[in-house]
């Protein structure tokens, strides 16, 4: 099928015309981490920064504890980067969690 300059394709391992971008990647996951912080908001107090880091710290387990999302979130952040999975979390506890995160893709670059 042609359509103009488009030409979608398959050829080996390469398709042509797989578009797929990294930020609906990054928003989804930034969208799941929001809502476990907003879950997690319900039970924790979060107006002090030791309060928040509670609140990180319980994500942080509750992603740990999940292999899929931790995958999910790692590939979120190698594709649009940590400070843009930062802004789209837009949650004081955010920061704590892209910490984290640092430490998992360290991990994970000396296997």
């Amino acid at each position: 099928m042609e359509l103009g300059n488009y030409n979608e394709s398959i050829s080996g391992n390469y398709i042509q015309g797989n578009y797929i971008t990294s930020q609906p990647n990054l928003a989804t996951t930034a969208a799941d981490i929001q809502m476990l912080l907003k879950q997690l908001e319900q039970t924790y107090p979060t107006t002090t920064t030791s309060q928040q880091m509670v609140v990180a710290a319980e994500a942080i387990n509750r992603i740990e504890s999940n292999p899929l999302l931790k995958e999910r979130v790692i590939n979120a952040v190698k594709s649009g980067g940590l400070a843009a999975f930062e802004k789209a979390i837009d949650n004081p506890a955010g920061a704590f969690i892209v910490g984290a995160i640092k430490g998992w893709q360290e991990v994970e670059a000396e296997d």
